[in-house]
């Protein structure tokens, strides 16, 4: 049985916790629009993580999709995708150890996309993976076609990011999913 004094300890502990990682993040900075999404992140468990590709994994039965982002396109036979999109294998690659090397890793949960998934922004040790991954060169920002979902402050970290990286090195996935994608 807990005693009052071990639960308010780990309730401390966990404020105290979130607290600095809102700091790390920049969150304490969020405009107030923003400032409700605080409240929102959803702390992961690493070892329930599945990679798929690069803007998508499985948490639990949960599949996610990151926010910002478009990466290279790998074989998804059952979405008529039946090739690898040049990069696509390294942009799955990428994730999946960014989120396998990860302390701590938070999602902030948007809305269901039209596949289901969940649209989300992912903070891996206090840093957007968007962003990670754009500093890669392995993802396209795509915050300029589909806005900020009401998190401006994450949206221009997303396009500051694009701004100041290389070209990704490879066709935009949408532009490649329109010439390769069978349609189903």
């Amino acid at each position: 049985m807990y005693t009052k004094r071990y639960i308010f300890s780990i309730v401390a502990v966990t404020l105290i916790f979130t607290l600095l990682l809102f700091k790390k993040l920049g969150l304490d900075d969020f405009t107030e629009k923003s400032a409700s999404a605080k409240n929102c992140l959803v702390s992961m468990d690493k070892s329930k993580i599945k990679p798929d590709d690069g803007d998508s994994f499985f948490y639990n039965d949960i599949a996610i999709r990151v926010l910002g982002i478009d990466t290279p396109e790998i074989t998804h036979k059952d979405h008529g995708i039946f090739e690898d999109q040049p990069y696509g294998r390294e942009a799955a690659q990428m994730t999946a150890n960014i989120l396998a090397r990860a302390d701590t890793i938070f999602y902030l949960p948007l809305k269901n996309d039209k596949y289901g998934r969940l649209l989300s922004h992912i903070f891996v040790d206090g840093e957007l993976l968007s962003v990670l991954l754009i500093k890669e060169g392995l993802a396209y920002e795509t915050i300029s076609y589909y806005g900020d979902n009401g998190f401006p402050d994450l949206a221009e970290m997303i396009l500051k990011a694009a701004r100041n990286s290389k070209q990704p090195k490879f066709e935009k996935p949408f532009e490649w999913r329109r010439n390769h994608q069978a349609v189903q």
